[in-house]
Parts: C-alpha cells; sequence; structure tokens
C-alpha cells in the first residue's frame, strides 16, 4: 500500500505513520507524528483538522507546553510529558565553559535515548494505553518531533509489525523534514548544533541496546514494561492495520 506524503509544511516534520511502511498495512490517516503543533496559523491548523485528528498526544514537558500551547482548536491534548534533559545537560556543560565537539553530543544523545527506556517507560505505556482505549486519528509530538516522538514511533511501528529497517527509516526521515532553528545554540559551534537539531541510528540504536539489556528485546520491553503484551498488540493491529 502507498501512502503519498501530506502536503504541509507546518508543522515541518508532521507526517503519517504509514508513510513508509510497505511490510503491513497500516490504515493511512490515523497515526501521525510531528513536532509541536504551538507555532501554527489558522490554515495550518484547520489542514490538520481537515485529517479528522481531534485527538493530540504531547510528550513535552511543563515548559515547552506552556510557551508554545496547542494551537489546533477544539482537540483533545492528554500531556504524557517526558522533561527535556538533554536541555539541562548541554546547558550546564557550556555554561561551565566546556567546548562540547560533535561526539560529545552523540554521548549525550545516546544518553537520553537510555533514559527513555529506564526514566519514561511509564509515559510510553500511557501512550498506547490511550491508542487501545479509544483509537481515531490521532497525532504524537514533542518538540522537534524527532527524540520522545522518535521512540515512540519505532515502539508503535514494531508492535503494528513493521519491519526494522522500515522502523529506523521513518525515524531518520526528520533528517528531510525537520526545518532546523533560526538561531545557534548558546555555546555550541553551528556544525555540533546540527548534529543536536538531527537524528542519527546511534541515538535510536542507543535505546534498543538499553531495552536488550534490561528486558531482552523489544517484545519482552513491550509485554513486561509497557504492557503490551500478545493481546494488547493484535488489538492494536485490528485498530490501525488493514489486515
Amino acid at each position: 500500500m502507498s501512502v503519498p506524503p501530506l502536503p504541509i509544511t507546518n508543522p515541518s516534520n508532521f507526517r503519517d505513520l504509514a508513510e513508509n511502511v510497505r511490510s503491513v498495512p497500516i490504515r493511512p490517516h490515523q497515526l501521525f507524528r510531528s513536532d509541536h503543533l504551538g507555532a501554527l496559523d489558522a490554515h495550518d491548523a484547520q489542514q490538520i483538522l481537515a485529517l479528522g485528528i481531534r485527538r493530540v498526544l504531547d510528550f513535552r514537558g511543563v515548559h515547552e507546553r506552556n510557551s508554545a500551547a496547542c494551537a489546533v482548536p477544539g482537540v483533545e491534548v492528554h500531556s504524557l510529558a517526558i522533561e527535556p534533559t538533554i536541555v539541562q545537560v548541554l546547558g550546564e556543560l557550556t555554561s561551565a565553559g566546556h567546548r562540547l565537539g560533535e561526539a560529545d553530543v552523540v554521548h549525550h544523545m545516546q544518553d537520553t535515548y537510555r533514559g527513555f527506556v529506564r526514566h519514561s517507560s511509564g509515559r510510553f505505556a500511557e501512550f498506547f494505553a490511550l491508542l487501545l482505549d479509544a483509537p481515531g486519528p490521532t497525532v504524537f509530538h514533542c518538540t522537534a518531533g524527532k527524540d520522545r516522538t522518535g521512540f515512540a514511533a519505532a515502539l508503535l511501528l514494531h508492535a503494528l509489525g513493521a519491519t526494522r529497517d522500515e522502523v529506523m527509516r521513518d525515524y531518520l526521515l526528520t533528517n528531510e523534514r525537520l526545518k532546523p532553528p533560526n538561531f545557534v545554540w548558546k555555546g555550541l559551534e553551528p556544525h555540533v548544533g546540527r548534529v543536536l537539531w538531527g537524528v542519527q541510528p546511534a541515538f535510536l540504536l542507543a535505546a534498543f541496546d538499553a531495552v536488550d539489556a534490561d528486558w531482552g528485546g523489544l517484545d519482552a520491553y513491550l509485554d513486561r514494561g509497557l504492557g503490551v503484551g500478545t493481546a494488547a498488540r493484535q488489538r492494536l493491529r485490528e485498530l490501525y492495520t488493514a489486515g
């Protein structure tokens, strides 16, 4: 099943989760991932509403939500707050005078992804519970739609039966879609900042490695860590795939 890209440019990292999956027939226009929805004009918001979306799952932390509230009218917003620890860590290091290189940012991004598994599994369990409880067109996002959202998308695609290559392809598509910010992070050279604003296989693989080390694999993590066992995964597929 071929699902054409959506003609939505703001938010720039907005896309249908079915877009790049061929191994399993994910229903189009049901599951969407995005960067934040707090900088939309009326036209942007209407484009999103026209897709039938009435539910938003927001992984942003408290300050992120308060500074850029959802601008899509009439939707039900669920907060699944995961605070952006990478911002605090890099901010403290640069404020202390550390000159960070690309390898430093990669290292701290990998720590962030391991933290998703070791400190935020409850939020991802809530994410799946909401998808199972009330199906319907849903968009999930964080600020850039790349890390917290990227890990959530990877888990969901795996649960729906996508291949590991498809999971990674969807994850890396952020590098083509996400518009970089029009500012330079204080204390970071521009080429180092680009590492922070993009995604790399090493980031997601760090989360998978933590899953393997702590749970013995993604299936076990879904089952025992997130409460998405065999029956729940079958229900997800009934709700969100055409097969």
